[in-house]
């Protein structure tokens, strides 16, 4: 399975700050739409970097409260690992765990199409697995 799959069956909605934008703001918005990590855009609307929990956490255990103020491109992660919709999910995964990342953006051609978490790629390998769990099953029963 590949991950444009699991853009198929989630979406490809990514949510973005700029990277002026407040921490504080960023948090809210994650906080609203129950995520844990967004896309930061710089002022040509380009991908600048993503903002993680972890950078948040670090921040925030670094400077206390008032990182709360700081514009997100001073926490962000510039360095974003990313995939292609063509890339399986097993190198996804791999790619995740070796960088000890949780949010891997999905480009295509220099161009954003999507985002995929850890849970994401997990949930998809969990469904696929029952999958052909029942294929087996059918096919034992066939035989019985």
């Amino acid at each position: 399975m590949s991950i444009s799959d699991v853009l198929h069956a989630k979406g490809h909605h990514v949510v973005k700050v700029r990277t002026t934008d407040t921490v504080q703001s960023a948090v809210n918005e994650m906080a609203a739409k129950r995520i844990g990590a967004v896309v930061v855009e710089n002022q040509w609307m380009r991908h600048a970097g993503i903002l993680s929990e972890r950078d948040f956490v670090n921040a925030v255990a670094e400077h206390g409260a008032q990182a709360l103020s700081f514009p997100v491109e001073t926490i962000m992660s510039a360095a974003v690992v990313t995939c292609r919709p063509s890339d399986r999910v097993d190198t996804a995964l791999a790619a995740m765990t070796m960088a000890k990342i949780r949010h891997l953006p999905v480009v295509e051609g220099g161009q954003l199409v999507g985002i995929v978490s850890i849970g994401d790629l997990v949930k998809h390998r969990l469904d696929e697995k029952a999958l052909e769990a029942n294929v087996l099953l059918d096919i034992a029963r066939l035989h019985a």
